[in-house]
């Protein structure tokens, strides 16, 4: 069978318009800000970067065509991606950016027709902003979310949402909320969960807190909010009651990879950077780049980003395919994430005392990218489950063996 792995002129013409829009657009404006979107003007901006990318055809290129995006395969998104996450206000600009992107994503595939229209197709059209609220503080859901704690309680024509939620990225300003909560079961139990939509003004959300952290490039921050005795009718439960973990799936392979493919972008910057430094540096009777140490640090950003790439197109193949792609969704992501890092890392090295300076945008994508090997489950929790799946398979494939020597 052969196997292609070029794009439709349609897709690499999508490539070239959103490339030319980032680099003349949404790059002067991130770097005039020190990568700070808030300081840029928030909300403000990004409706003015929606419009001109709605006015250019480039607009929200994942989201249903019906609903006016260009409805891009997971394997077509990715050189789409690349080419917006180059800037870290790139995907604000397109409408590609966590956790908005993701949300399309899972209502497009879940939502029944009247959310579809209530929630879908603003937060499509960029209208408005959406958080997904999962992650609690400890001891609730983090890295293992059956130990949700956040509870709802059926009432009548609908359920009471309490508890408290860490981290929500995008909580500010919310227009609405995926709301994931235990309806069954205790905290540590499998299963039980069901996610829940609710205005951002719904009577007893609140935001509590911002919480700090390296990355600046996100709008409404990551969030502590509390849910007290928050309303929602049953029109609003997302998919099946009990359900939510399932459908939550269908959210966050796709999700991984999207973070993959803009992060990317970001680690190909980093690396243009400093081969553009080295092969121009005098020093050492010839360029920094005519130096093996040198040599091989580029090199090494080379197959770091080839490795990458491939390890995310064959992932997102797999999810073209209909297949939950766990395993392959977790080794792209965990290799990426500390891929990237080592990107930025060689190419500050390789710009010396300019790496570390406001002068070059290294520093601050380093702080940037930093939190990818946390955000979307750390490293050691995807190794874990690939240790985990790997044993039982080794089990299954023994007790399989002995079995049919006893028959």
């Amino acid at each position: 069978m052969a196997v292609e792995l070029g794009y439709s002129p349609e897709v690499d013409d999508l490539v070239k318009r959103t490339t030319a829009f980032i680099h003349e657009v949404v790059l002067p404006i991130e770097n005039a800000n020190d990568g700070d979107i808030t300081a840029a003007g928030g909300d403000d901006l990004r409706r003015d970067l929606n419009r001109q990318a709605k006015e250019l055809g480039i607009f929200a290129p994942h989201a249903p065509v019906e609903l006016g995006g260009h409805g891009l395969s997971m394997s077509d998104r990715v050189p789409v991606f690349e080419a917006g996450g180059y800037s870290t206000f790139g995907p604000a600009a397109l409408h590609i950016g966590a956790p908005d992107e993701g949300n399309v994503h899972m209502l497009a595939h879940i939502a029944d027709d009247e959310q579809k229209l209530k929630y879908l197709a603003p937060l499509a059209n960029g209208d408005v902003r959406s958080a997904f609220a999962m992650t609690e503080p400890a001891p609730g859901a983090g890295s293992d979310p059956n130990q949700l704690r956040t509870e709802a309680t059926k009432v009548d024509g609908g359920w009471k949402i309490n508890g408290e939620k860490r981290f929500i990225t995008g909580a500010e300003g919310a227009g609405f909320y995926i709301i994931m909560a235990r309806t069954a079961g205790a905290p540590g139990d499998r299963g039980g969960a069901t996610m829940f939509l609710a205005p951002g003004d719904t009577p007893g959300i609140e935001v509590t807190r911002h919480i700090h952290t390296t990355d600046r490039a996100m709008i409404g921050g990551h969030c502590e909010v509390r849910f007290t005795d928050v309303f929602v009718p049953d029109a609003d439960v997302l998919g099946e009651v009990d359900q939510g973990y399932r459908y939550a799936q269908v959210r966050l392979g796709p999700a991984r990879m999207t973070h993959v493919m803009r992060w990317l972008g970001v680690a190909v910057r980093c690396h243009e950077v400093a081969v553009d430094y080295v092969a121009h540096r005098n020093g050492f009777g010839g360029t920094l780049g005519d130096l093996g140490m040198i040599q091989q640090m580029v090199a090494d950003n080379e197959i770091d980003l080839a490795a990458s790439r491939a390890l995310l197109v064959k992932a997102c193949y797999e999810l073209d395919q209909g297949r939950h792609a766990s395993s392959e969704t977790s080794i792209a992501k965990t290799f990426a994430a500390e891929a990237y890092s080592r990107i930025v890392d060689r190419s500050i090295q390789m710009c010396g005392g300019l790496g570390v300076s406001d002068d070059l945008p290294l520093a601050r994508l380093q702080r940037e990218l930093r939190p990818f090997r946390i955000y979307d489950g750390p490293s050691e929790v995807h190794r874990w489950a690939l240790a985990r799946r790997a044993v039982g398979r080794a089990r299954k494939s023994r007790t399989s063996t002995q079995q049919g020597e006893n028959a």
